[in-house]
């Protein structure tokens, strides 16, 4: 086996750095440090809302590691990251005002403390989710490799983190994939209330090597230490080296959050931590250098005088104002025209997925695809054959490590890519569900429109093959109900094709939902340039007694049921939702207008779900309308049975929809 790198630390700037860069380290961590304790004051003061958690005792580390970073280098941070963000050129005033929550703060108000970012800075975003941004280093990471740009990431993260899955998936796709990531550990020796030895039994350096990376230990508490550990770090990666893992020791000196009652420590504890003062530090340091200490009183007041003026203009800005409530929450779509109908070659709804990803890969150099086996093994369907030979490094194999998957996913978006990533059956959301609820949904809303989220998940579903209870679920409901994410879910192969394309192009995190019971049904295949628009359903058959409503697969059964009742008399108007959210709220409202009744058929179960959606919509945006009850035909709040015969009496079908119908067409 391959020995891991180790790092010495002992790098050229520990040796001989010049007073002025160490007079410019000392200028950031008293940057940090002031900038800490005035926020610390305001929340006590109430100024502050939300959640604090400051970093003083801390500031070498940040500044150490953002050292030997340039502009387009990034970073990914903790809910305790003001001083990395600092530390990686954000300033004092617009940061202020977000911790303020006012509409001119770095993210206008509505990412706070622990969400603050701003990726033209190469700051993807400070977190609330322990351990959350290891995953999406690891996708900012691989815009770069695959920029071949030379540009490396750090991944900031404290002790308590090594306990997430994430962690180990992060650090474990980084190993494979090479990534120019460092994973920087700042050791402060608690996770939250508990002590590191109540929490790990193995230490970073086994850790690392059990993942064949490098490893490297550092004092956090001095600057000079951790920037020379760091810049050899940072210049190996550049050269095409794969992810260290460092961890700084070092302490932080209030509680776990502001108003931490710090039960778990004792004072003499914290007071001896602070005798290894990360700024006393530095300032013996500067002493050595030969660097006047009038000096660096200077630079004390100076920085003294910048967070006054911080905190004194953000105190007198404006919050934001109540009609930009529903700003930022998804990117401005582009109008897409409906197609014309298909009417080529007969071709299946597996080939249209492929050809939309061919397509895709071919027009844009910054898409690109992964998953588990969708490479060499080009999925477990065989959809993606033969595109890794096609586009080599544009689709790539992962770990099964879904919430690496979407974080890869989330990071690369941000950082200018269109990742399509695939999650191999719906049922693994759960695997997965922080980084589509609490990351792709949210960035761009708490960064103030900073983040820009235009990424897709693949992934499928269905029922009818005694696939049992985890390999069966129509989960669009849970997605559908968090703002910020589209769901898409088409029912043929023409669709397929120009709904895929469009969720690709879109600005926007969107979840595209298959059914692999049709990826072998056939139709005609569309033009090249074929394009569905985003968040529009389509009335697939007219009709003029009741609207049946429908997404996916059992359109196909909705629309074999309305041929069944045309032939009684009855005449059913069937609508293809294609887009589940956001939900054409419009197409459904006019076809009710005409036909005064509402059937709505779906795979998921009934309760909760999307049906329960459309008839509130009926009740309260149509009720004039009404002339019958809403009816929902769905699977009762049982999951899916494995034997056919129960699998058979709780999935609904053409001959369940038509009976439901031809009772409310009665009414």
């Amino acid at each position: 086996m391959t020995q891991a790198p180790q790092f010495t630390g002992a790098g050229t700037l520990t040796r001989s750095a010049h007073a002025e860069q160490l007079l410019e380290m000392y200028r950031r961590m008293r940057r940090i440090r002031r900038f800490e304790e005035r926020a610390s004051a305001l929340y006590k003061a109430t100024e502050i809302p939300g959640f604090l958690h400051v970093s003083i005792g801390q500031e070498a580390t940040a500044v150490g590691a953002c050292w030997p970073l340039g502009a387009r280098d990034g970073i990914t941070s903790t809910h305790r990251g003001h001083g990395h963000v600092l530390a990686k050129g954000l300033d004092t005033a617009s940061m202020m005002a977000e911790l303020m929550g006012k509409e001119a703060g770095t993210n206008r108000g509505r990412g706070g403390s622990m969400h603050i970012a701003d990726p033209s800075l190469g700051i993807y975003g400070a977190n609330g989710i322990v351990g959350a941004g290891l995953p999406i280093a690891a996708g900012v990471a691989t815009a770069a490799k695959l920029r071949k740009a030379g540009d490396v990431v750090v991944a900031f993260f404290g002790d308590g983190a090594v306990a997430q899955g994430m962690f180990h998936e992060a650090v474990n796709l980084a190993a494979v994939w090479d990534l120019p990531v460092v994973f920087l550990c700042e050791n402060n020796h608690y996770s939250e209330f508990s002590p590191a030895s109540a929490q790990h039994r193995a230490p970073l350096s086994a850790r690392a090597a059990g993942y064949g990376i490098g490893y490297a230990h550092v004092d956090g508490n001095d600057v000079l230490a951790v920037a020379g550990m760091m810049t050899d770090v940072v210049e190996r990666l550049r050269k095409g080296g794969g992810p260290v893992l460092v961890e700084a020791e070092t302490y932080r000196w209030h509680g776990h959050y502001e108003g931490d009652p710090e039960r778990y420590r004792s004072a003499e504890e914290v007071a001896a931590a602070k005798e290894r003062d990360p700024l006393l530090v530095a300032r013996r340091h500067l002493a050595e250098a030969g660097v006047d200490e009038a000096v660096v009183d200077a630079v004390d007041k100076e920085i003294d005088e910048e967070i006054e003026a911080a905190f004194t203009r953000a105190r007198a800005l404006p919050e934001p104002a109540p009609e930009t409530l529903y700003d930022f929450v998804s990117a401005p779509r582009a109008t897409v025209r409906e197609p014309a109908p298909a009417a080529g070659e007969v071709f299946r709804s597996m080939d249209a997925v492929r050809l939309a990803l061919e397509h895709e890969l071919a027009a844009d150099p910054s898409v690109f695809v992964a998953g588990i086996d969708v490479g060499a093994g080009g999925n477990v369907f065989g959809l993606t054959r033969g595109l890794a030979q096609a586009f080599p490094d544009r689709v790539r194999d992962t770990p099964i490590s879904e919430s690496a998957v979407i974080g890869t996913a989330v990071g690369a978006a941000m950082a200018g890519m269109r990742p399509v990533v695939e999650v191999m059956y719906m049922d693994f959301i759960g695997v997965c569900f922080d980084m589509l609820l609490n990351q792709a949904a949210k960035l761009r809303f708490m960064t103030g429109g900073r983040a820009s989220l235009p990424l897709v998940v693949r992934t499928q579903f269905g029922a009818g093959r005694s696939s049992g209870s985890q390999h069966s679920q129509s989960l669009e409901a849970l997605l559908a109900h968090i703002p910020g994410l589209t769901v898409v879910m088409p029912s043929n192969p023409a669709d397929t094709y120009g709904l895929l394309r469009a969720a690709i192009q879109d600005p926007n995190p969107v979840i595209f939902v298959e059914n692999r019971l049709q990826y072998g049904l056939k139709g005609p295949r569309p033009a090249e340039d074929h394009l569905i628009p985003l968040g529009r359903a389509r009335v697939v058959r007219e009709g003029t007694d009741v609207t049946l409503v429908s997404w996916s697969r059992m359109v196909q059964e909705a629309l074999a049921a309305a041929e069944t009742l045309a032939a009684e008399g009855v005449s059913v108007e069937v609508i293809d939702l294609r887009t589940i959210a956001p939900l054409d709220r419009e197409t459904v409202l006019a076809s009710l207008a005409k036909t005064n009744r509402l059937v709505i058929a779906h795979e998921a179960v009934r309760d909760f779900g999307v049906g329960a959606e459309l008839s509130a919509l009926a009740v309260d945006e149509g009720f004039w309308h009404l002339d019958a009850p809403v009816t929902r035909v769905a699977p009762p709040p049982v999951p899916a049975p494995y034997a056919p015969s129960l699998e058979r009496l709780w999935l609904p079908s053409r001959d369940t929809i038509a009976e439901t119908v031809r009772r409310i067409a009665a009414v």
